[in-house]
């Protein structure tokens, strides 16, 4: 079973599998012989091992495209990525499917942020209209040559405009065909579970040191179906 499928199996499964963040090739290395099943190469993990710098949408795809390709040609399991906001329009989407798919990922995110995104846990967030996003998700399911990669919709909207709107952009995600839909900042075992019921499809919890402390479980979060919890920043905190 190649990555690819070994990540699907992941997400469609009933077990919860946490999936800690690799900044760089090496760190992915030891996530994998730690014994995880798969690792996410997240945003802020690799503008902090790129530039030293909080991540503030200053990475060009290329950039990313090089950083994960030696993450996943350093391991055999499944990487889920970091697309930001597809770094311009539909053909910039287009584009950066092609390059990631090339590169080795497994599975990407894209969010619905204005160009520059930053960091969710940043404040000064906007998101742009429902109907520019859903084209950048048509655009990216149109592009992937590899029926199997993952591709995830993301939305910030809860944050700006409260999370009634993020879980109706999911659905929307949902409807266009993503794989999975979530909303960011909705973190709550009460709120997952209703995303899990009014959304559909596949949950991933994000632990993030980013976010400060929240009381969660991971016994609650695989009790109310979540199949998979990131640390995207765990390995760069301990680096520092």
């Amino acid at each position: 079973m190649n990555e690819r499928k070994k990540l699907r199996a992941i997400m469609a499964g009933k077990r919860l599998v946490l999936m800690p963040g690799a900044y760089d090739a090496l760190s992915a290395r030891i996530i994998e012989a730690e014994g995880f099943q798969a690792l996410v190469a997240g945003g802020y993990a690799g503008v902090g091992s790129m530039l030293a710098q909080a991540d503030m949408g200053q990475s060009n795809m290329r950039d990313y495209a090089d950083h994960y390709a030696r993450i996943c040609a350093a391991v055999e399991i499944p990487v889920f990525v970091d697309a930001d906001t597809g770094f311009g329009g539909v053909q910039n989407v287009r584009q950066m499917v092609r390059a990631f798919e090339a590169a080795g990922a497994a599975a990407l995110f894209i969010t619905d942020q204005t160009f520059p995104n930053r960091c969710n846990y940043l404040p000064g967030k906007q998101v742009v209209p429902v109907a520019e996003m859903l084209a950048k998700v048509k655009a990216a399911l149109d592009a992937r040559r590899d029926g199997e990669l993952f591709i995830a919709a993301r939305t910030d909207a809860a944050g700006v405009e409260g999370v009634e709107a993020a879980i109706a952009r999911c659905q929307l995600f949902m409807e266009a065909g993503a794989d999975m839909a979530k909303p960011m900042g909705v973190d709550t075992v009460a709120e997952i579970k209703r995303v899990l019921r009014e959304v559909g499809g596949p949950h991933m919890a994000t632990l993030s040191q980013a976010a400060g402390p929240k009381a969660r479980s991971l016994e609650e979060l695989e009790a109310a179906g979540v199949c998979a919890a990131t640390f995207p920043s765990v390995a760069l905190e301990i680096c520092g």
